[in-house]
């Protein structure tokens, strides 16, 4: 195997455990914000924010030379998850006695 191909292998694995760290990061953040919104009375989705966060990754995408299409996707994936957590501490904050969700604390 060329050694330019092992070391950016190294780079690539590097980069994907710091991606995981940084999703950890961001569900333990959401998490918060989902107990905040439960408890003040706040739907678990928010689409003012949703068409801000679209503008803004977009034009990331764009100055990264990232496909925004694909960034898109990858939004939608993880905001698609973080309401869902939302909507199970909201259930929680009710007292719908659901199980404790695990927001990858």
């Amino acid at each position: 195997m060329p050694s330019e191909i092992i070391r950016l292998r190294g780079s690539i694995d590097n980069i994907d455990a710091a991606l995981v760290y940084l999703l950890a990061e961001r569900f333990r953040v959401t998490r918060r914000v989902g107990e905040l919104k439960a408890v003040g009375g706040l739907p678990p989705a928010d689409p003012s924010r949703e068409q801000e966060q679209i503008a803004r990754l977009t034009r990331i995408a764009e100055e990264s030379g990232l496909d925004p299409d694909f960034a898109e996707q990858f939004r939608q994936f993880i905001v698609s998850e973080v309401i869902r957590h939302h909507e199970l501490i909201a259930a929680q904050h009710k007292g719908d006695n659901l199980p404790e969700v695990d927001t990858y604390a």
